[in-house]
């Protein structure tokens, strides 16, 4: 129960977000982090077989359940318990084994210096941002790595995405993730400040194909659209993005600029 209640005290920055609302189209429509992201962790030898990761705000596990591919031991752990069922659905399904557990990535349900790798993706924005990285900190093993990703679609002048982010906009104005850029150098003090060295960043862009009905998926299961309209709203939405795609972005599959963007620390021996 005091997880439950922690829970609860929703930050202010995400009090009107629920993810849960959208467990069934963000499990269809999301892309995970795409193969060479893992390529990049695995080359520089960042992910490990045999190792303990944790990963934070896992959502429907696209990191957790990449990392298990790689033969780590991984541990999940999110708010959300419907994002958790479906995480563990799409594991049965690509037949790989993650353990999920329900709790905060403020305070941890796992053991000091018990794990050597520690990742969050495509959450760290929705944290109190200098509690998860002293949570980070305490799980980690001497030497033990932190990494936080993002992967983000890129509004660019005249495509898909600036135009979807206007009418997210249109329907949600007290939405503010519109317009982003994918790289966040504020992370790197946060690790910094939590006493984590070596740090690094890296990035790279890919395009992500989308059928037209997959694009509106992706959209609904977005902070600013289910996660935070009633249903009523989240259908007059998706209509109204469907009029867009046929008349503005006719093409079939979408072809979708997205941005990979990663920072690490290491936490001192």
């Amino acid at each position: 129960m005091a997880v439950e209640r922690d829970i609860a005290r929703t930050r202010t920055f995400g009090a009107k977000v629920d993810f849960g609302k959208a467990a069934s189209d963000y499990r269809a429509f999301r892309a995970g982090f795409p193969p060479e992201f893992f390529q990049a962790l695995a080359e520089r030898g960042w992910v490990r077989p045999a190792e303990q990761a944790l990963d934070l705000g896992t959502g429907t596990g696209t990191i957790a359940r990449g990392l298990a591919k790689l033969g780590v031991t991984v541990t999940g752990v999110d708010p959300a318990s419907a994002m958790l069922t479906e995480a563990a659905a799409l594991d049965h399904e690509a037949g790989v084994n993650v353990v999920y557990r329900i709790g905060l990535a403020e305070k941890l349900p796992v053991a000091s210096e018990s794990v050597q790798l520690v990742t969050a993706g495509q959450c760290w924005h929705w944290l109190d941002r200098a509690a998860a990285a002293r949570e980070a900190s305490r799980v980690l093993a001497p030497g033990g790595r932190i990494v936080i990703a993002h992967f983000d679609w890129l509004p660019l002048a005249g495509n898909v995405v600036e135009a979807t982010e206007e009418l997210i906009l249109m329907h949600n104005p007290s939405w503010t993730m519109a317009g982003g850029n994918g790289i966040y150098p504020g992370w790197l003090r946060d690790l910094a400040e939590a006493s984590f060295v070596g740090l690094e960043t890296f990035s790279f862009d890919v395009a992500v194909s989308y059928s037209q009905e997959a694009w509106r998926g992706r959209i609904r299961a977005s902070a600013g659209v289910k996660a935070s309209l009633g249903t009523a709203a989240v259908e007059h939405f998706d209509a109204e993005l469907s009029a867009i795609l046929r008349e503005r972005f006719p093409g079939d599959p979408l072809s979708v600029p997205h941005r990979v963007w990663v920072a690490s620390g290491v936490k001192s021996s």
